[in-house]
């Protein structure tokens, strides 16, 4: 199946001579990947800083502003792309997933609001005070990575945690989950459905995974999510259709079998209910 592409940490290389980490400027990082403009996913994490210059940002079909101060926090998988002015700069950062659990014992991606949740929202707004306040850590990461000094690395995923506190500080408590018993298994059920949606879409599978029963799996979600379970796969479902429609070039009976839909007109009906258009509609609108 041909889809957007996938980059991976091998795909981005500067005059560096870190391996486990790739952090340019975002001028420096436009000359040499100029592939990055058209829209794609990445198989990594990835901080994009802007600092100066203006354009929008558009993260899984929402569209962000993007100003001096603006910050994006992406998963795996996402589906980006922007346009932006041509005097915009900033700091592009992408590091593997796993290179935190390999550098600390008791830390993961996961303890961070923004990285907590499929459904954290990737943005976050700095203002001028908060902006000098985090810009030397781009700054010596950026040149930690062009040195080959003793403890290097520790000394480069020391400063990459520092980064996502003083995020953490600033990420808007509105936009995580509050802390609550539920948040553990939300979180496993999360990752159960990351797992398995192309293949099981209904919440007894996953309640059965989870060793509890449908009614307490979806007291959970409503009281964590306000959402049923069914609602929380159902989404999930309908942004990877969202993501693989958005590409031209597979046919739309393509996608609904990636998506383990053997009958294309439930396919239809089931994207009909959730987005309110037709898969044919909202390719169309989609205008890519």
């Amino acid at each position: 199946m041909v889809a957007y592409p996938v980059y991976g940490l091998k795909n981005f290389r500067c005059d560096s001579v870190a391996d486990s980490f790739y952090v340019n400027t975002f001028q420096k990082h436009l000359e040499t990947h100029r592939f990055v403009e058209e829209p794609h996913r990445h198989n990594t994490h990835l901080l994009l800083f802007f600092t100066q210059g203006s354009g929008t940002h558009e993260i899984d079909f929402d569209v962000y502003k993007i100003k001096p101060g603006s910050l994006f926090v992406l998963q795996p998988g996402q589906l980006h792309h922007w346009d932006l002015s041509a005097d915009i700069d900033g700091f592009v950062l992408i590091y593997p997933s796993e290179l935190y659990s390999l550098h600390f014992e008791q830390k993961r991606l996961t303890d961070f609001a923004f990285y907590a949740s499929a459904y954290a929202k990737p943005e976050i707004i700095l203002d001028p005070e908060e902006v000098n306040e985090l810009k030397p850590y781009f700054d010596l990461l950026l040149n930690e990575t062009q040195r080959n000094d003793s403890f290097r690395d520790d000394k480069m995923c020391d400063l990459l945690d520092c980064i996502h506190i003083e995020l953490a500080r600033k990420y808007s408590g509105s936009e995580a989950h509050e802390i609550h018993p539920y948040n553990s298994k939300i979180n496993q059920f999360e990752t159960l459905i990351e797992q398995h949606f192309r293949t099981q879409k209904l919440p007894s599978f996953y309640a059965e995974k989870l060793h509890i029963t449908l009614k307490h799996l979806n007291r959970i979600c409503n009281e964590i999510l306000q959402k049923t379970a069914t609602e929380v796969i159902a989404e999930r479902v309908i942004l990877e259709i969202k993501r693989l429609l958005a590409d031209k070039q597979l046919s739309i009976n393509a996608v609904a079998d990636a998506l383990g839909f053997e009958d294309y007109s439930y396919f239809s009906r089931f994207f009909k209910k959730q987005a309110e258009m037709t898969p044919t509609d909202f390719r169309k609108k989609s205008g890519r």
